[in-house]
């Protein structure tokens, strides 16, 4: 019956229309037939939708691709075999007084002795894949050739996890457990609850430093599904956790939390709670932390850390690794602890330069007669070193020039020191350049001498290190088993340092 009421209207409704048009009747006749009149547009517009779809081709790829170390490096090819190796003399011992050569005359001097060792490297493997189905390819015709930016991407990818395997591949440090911590309850105005607080701390490599984080923990360990459907595990480059410590607080004090120096840690993760209910709390990048406020309670618990995680047997040492490494030779320094939360910064010495970095350079010097050729800084050690170069009493090394035409002058805000003098050769200093690494954690300076001085005559070391490579970058396209293409690209190779003594390190560096 309803319906045939409305037929009636309608019909009622379009007669009308037709003898007497008007917009009225016209929206009458919507209205009768059940059509919203206000949903009928007058004219097209772009708000319709009849429009083109401007998209610029190809994509965009905006992620940095920065491989310092992997681009300095040279590549050697020829290997074979499951390592590299090698033979090393490291002194000649004369006989006698090692120094002293008087013979007397018709006689002859004694032997002398050699300081020789055999090393090696072992090769491994590195590697990225990816996919893309046809119908990817085929919807991304005219847009971009999906197959060929996806092999750009996968060897930049490569090259990127090739980066941090040169700088701190870990295959043989292992962090173990740090000792308790010390702590320390001072201070007023703090608003920290009282209680017995318990700490436990973690210390985390350059790789754990990197994947660990207040939101997402410290990194462990890792299965992977390879694209093969097989499994494998990582280890995220932590340590076992500490024993425990505890410290009890009253209302106004704040928590402080030392830990002695873990040889091969960039940085620490610190759990903090009552006994048994510890949860991460802060990363820091030197051996202390102190804690004034409210712990948030939502970390990640200490219990989750059962296990030193800190190298892969899959892995070879990076750079970084094997200067840290007991008995390589390498220069290394860990900064004082100073105050709990505050650390040890580098110190101006008054004369345009860096006590720490000078102290360096000489020890480099006085043990090995090398010099880096590049420093590795992050940008907050950048910052600094810039600082304690134009310190109070040195401000006359900055100089502004005089614009003869208007008599005014000109100057530059802010600056960066560039590079780094060492007075410490044979035949006069070098200029260092300082450089910005963008894996290298605060709190850390890498020297690196790149070619050993003219006095190692007949090395026969061309190269104070070098990727030795068994097999340069190669791309696999995987049998079509379905409907995608699947690619890999995979290098195998090793970082062959053969003279680590010319690689020096600085840790534990507090931010100012």
């Amino acid at each position: 019956m309803q319906h045939v009421m409305q037929s009636a209207d309608l019909k009622k409704a379009v007669v009308d229309s037709l003898s007497n048009p008007s917009e009225d009747i016209a929206r009458s006749v919507l209205s009768a037939a059940g059509v919203d009149p206000n949903s009928i547009e007058k004219s097209i517009s772009t708000a319709t939708g009849l429009v083109a779809y401007d998209l610029q081709a190809p994509a965009k790829n905006l992620f940095p691709a920065a491989t310092p170390i992997r681009n300095r490096l040279p590549r050697v090819g020829g290997g074979v075999g499951a390592a590299t190796n090698w033979k090393t003399i490291t002194g000649l011992s004369g006989s006698g007084f090692d120094s002293i050569g008087w013979v007397p005359e018709g006689q002859r001097a004694g032997q002398m002795n050699y300081v020789a060792a055999d090393r090696a490297a072992l090769y491994r493997t590195i590697g990225e894949e990816d996919s893309a189905t046809f119908e990817a390819i085929n919807a991304g015709k005219s847009f971009e050739d999906v197959q060929a930016t996806m092999s750009i991407r996968l060897l930049q990818k490569t090259m990127l996890k090739e980066e941090m395997a040169l700088l701190g591949g870990n295959n043989s440090l292992a962090l173990g457990a740090p000792a308790a911590p010390t702590l320390a309850a001072a201070g007023t105005g703090a608003s920290l609850p009282a209680a017995t607080y318990s700490v436990i701390v973690v210390a985390l490599s350059i790789e754990g430093f990197k994947h660990s984080s207040l939101a997402g923990g410290v990194a462990t360990t890792k299965t992977v599904t390879g694209a093969d459907g097989k499994t494998f595990t990582l280890n995220g480059g932590s340590s076992n956790r500490s024993a425990n410590a505890t410290q009890a607080v009253t209302s106004g004090q704040t928590l402080a939390a030392t830990v002695a120096p873990v040889v091969g840690a960039v940085g620490y993760a610190w759990f903090v709670g009552l006994a048994g209910a510890e949860k991460l709390e802060a990363i820091t990048t030197i051996n202390s932390a102190v804690f004034a406020a409210p712990l948030a309670g939502t970390g990640q618990p200490a219990s989750a850390v059962s296990a030193d995680c800190s190298t892969n047997a899959t892995a070879f040492d990076g750079l970084l690794t094997t200067a840290l490494k007991a008995g390589s030779g390498a220069y290394v320094k860990s900064l004082s602890a100073g105050a709990a939360g505050v650390g040890t910064t580098l110190t101006a010495s008054g004369r345009g330069s860096v006590n720490e970095i000078d102290d360096m350079l000489q020890a480099m010097w006085d043990a090995s007669q090398v010099s880096p050729t590049v420093l590795y800084v992050n940008s907050q050690q950048l910052r600094n070193i810039t600082d304690k170069c134009l310190s109070t009493g040195t401000s006359s090394l900055l100089q502004y020039y005089q614009a003869p035409a208007d008599g005014g002058y000109q100057m530059t805000a802010s600056g960066m020191i560039d590079f780094y003098y060492n007075p410490f050769l044979l035949d006069g200093g070098v200029k260092i350049p300082i450089k910005i690494h963008p894996n290298l954690p605060p709190g850390t300076i890498l020297g690196w001498c790149e070619d050993l001085p003219l006095q190692y005559q007949n090395s026969e070391t061309p190269n104070v290190a070098e990727v030795k490579v068994r097999q340069d970058y190669y791309q696999i396209d995987w049998p079509i088993t379905t409907r995608q293409r699947q690619k890999g690209v995979y290098a195998e190779e090793t970082l062959a340092v053969y003279a680590p003594f010319a690689v020096g390190v600085i840790t534990n560096i507090a931010k100012g």
